[in-house]
């Protein structure tokens, strides 16, 4: 079984490149906002009862994917490289696979601002995400965290032997999709 992380700043594409993944792969997709998205309509992701609740969602679908016979998963998740906290929490993600004998691969992606900006006011982004669909307030969101956190690793900050970093602003996402499959030499989908 193959954890594959996707991690990187908003609006970069990770789920639309975990999205290709999946096409191309046995892998299934669990993008960091189903679980955001479900939560939201009770609680806002930023208080703490939705945080609570999508970290518990998330646990719970990692230890029965964990647990199951699945090829594998492909998460994504806006990663603060400057917070222990996130650190902490990537690491217990991976021990739960390691510990049942998968493999977890890192693939970071990075995009120029401009591009990420852009991308955030998509109608594929939108229709996926609908916290998202406040453009105005979603692009003030993605400044502000930038100038609060790092979203993207620095040289040789990340040291595990599986992963790849991908400047994607002018790659497709198929492209990148193959790019990661290729890498982590991911067995192709199975029809039936």
């Amino acid at each position: 079984m193959k954890l594959i992380i996707i991690f990187g700043p908003q609006a970069v594409g990770k789920m639309t490149v975990g999205q290709e993944l999946e096409k191309i792969t046995d892998l299934k997709l669990f993008h960091n906002h189903m679980t955001i998205e479900l939560v939201s309509p009770f609680f806002s992701y930023g208080s703490a009862e939705g945080k609570r609740l999508v970290r518990m969602f998330r646990q719970e679908i990692f230890e029965a994917v964990a647990k199951s016979d699945l090829a594998g998963l492909i998460f994504t998740y806006v990663w603060a490289l400057n917070s222990p906290h996130d650190w902490a929490y990537i690491e217990e993600i991976s021990q739960l696979f390691e510990s049942r004998g998968g493999e977890v691969c890192f693939v970071e992606l990075e995009a120029d601002v401009a591009e990420r900006i852009e991308r955030n006011k998509s109608p594929h982004r939108l229709l996926h995400k609908p916290t998202k669909r406040d453009t105005n307030w979603s692009e003030q969101e993605l400044i502000a965290s930038m100038n609060k956190h790092r979203l993207n690793s620095n040289a040789g900050e990340i040291t595990k032997e599986h992963y790849i970093r991908i400047n994607n602003s002018k790659l497709s996402p198929e492209e990148v999709a193959q790019r990661i499959k290729d890498r982590f030499q991911l067995a192709d989908r199975i029809e039936g």
